[in-house]
């Protein structure tokens, strides 16, 4: 890794001679060493002639570093990525290009976030176009005519069936109660029932993710509202655009701008010396067991580091938990 000035780290001048990379580009890289600083230690440092790894190319340590990287953003690196937009008339939030999953999902109002539901429940469908005998509709081509919505869809945009408990069907429409901040209060408990389906019986918007769609389908009500996704990538989507000959861009994955932190990185040596030996013929049992081990441990005392157990922090949990709510 190189080092960098106090000037190309703050105004990242000098690094770049035209200039083209922004401000903050270098901005806590300190914290990370790059993917190919990892594969270069571990082919000097882990691997030759009176290494336990011998005669290993330089792509299959590649492989594993990537995968090593891949696994720590899942659940240990803790860096959630958030995205801000605004929700189209057709109720829908297309996913980030590199989204693997989500952790939560709110919609901002009033400089406050409120945490949706997901609806485990169907919102969305395709449909076919039928005749008057219930025929399927075919194009020239032979493919299915689809409606633009399917009806499942379209209910939820027109908002024709918001609540089980909200709406003309319910046994508690005319029911006499008293409104507060926009909210319904009964003297008595409504849906206070056996198996109540907390999905159905929300009066907030609700979500459900298409994952092969690649969109967040919204229940009614947030048409044109800014709804905020706190997702977790695998960290693999770096990409720098080269110019071609046609004047356009093609994107291309830049191995220098992914990382790992610091603290994990003894760990990512240990998963390739791991992945490598378990996956080689002729190698002794005990040998990959030990290699297990000391993967396993690493993670644990990586994941110890970056937890941040400060003890301002177990002292304010402790506090909290005294408190009578009144």
């Amino acid at each position: 890794m190189a080092y960098l000035s106090g000037w190309q780290y703050y105004e990242n001048q000098g690094v770049n001679p035209d200039f083209t990379a922004p401000e903050d580009e270098n901005w806590g890289s300190y914290q990370y060493v790059s993917l190919p600083d990892v594969v270069n230690n571990f082919m000097l440092m882990y691997q030759g002639d009176h290494e336990l790894i011998n005669n290993i190319s330089r792509y299959q340590v590649l492989f594993h570093a990537k995968r090593a990287i891949q696994e720590l953003n899942y659940d240990a690196f803790k860096e959630v990525k958030v995205l801000q937009l605004d929700v189209s008339d057709g109720l829908r939030f297309v996913l980030p290009p590199d989204y693997v999953n989500w952790i939560r999902i709110s919609y901002f109002q009033d400089g406050v976030l409120y945490p949706l539901t997901e609806n485990i429940q169907v919102n969305y469908s395709e449909g076919y176009l039928q005749d008057n005998k219930f025929r399927i509709l075919f194009d020239e081509k032979g493919d299915m005519l689809k409606p633009e919505f399917g009806e499942v869809t379209l209910s939820r945009i027109t908002n024709q069936t918001p609540s089980i408990y909200l709406n003309e069907n319910s046994p508690f429409d005319g029911q006499e109660g008293y409104c507060c901040d926009g909210n319904w209060y009964f003297e008595y408990a409504v849906g206070a029932r056996f198996g109540l389906n907390t999905e159905t019986a929300n009066a907030n918007p609700t979500f459900k993710i298409d994952k092969k769609g690649g969109v967040i389908n919204f229940s009614s009500g947030l048409q044109g509202k800014s709804v905020v996704l706190e997702y977790v990538s695998d960290g693999m989507y770096e990409l720098q655009y080269v110019e071609q000959p046609d004047n356009t861009y093609k994107p291309l994955v830049d191995d220098t701008k992914i990382g790992v932190n610091k603290m994990f990185e003894e760990y990512v040596y240990a998963y390739i010396k791991y992945a490598i030996l378990n996956n080689r013929f002729g190698v002794q049992e005990y040998v990959v067991r030990r290699a297990q081990k000391d993967k396993s441990s690493l993670l644990r005392n990586a994941k110890i580091r970056i937890s941040n157990i400060h003890p301002g922090r177990l002292l304010m949990n402790l506090r909290g938990q005294a408190k009578v709510i009144k």
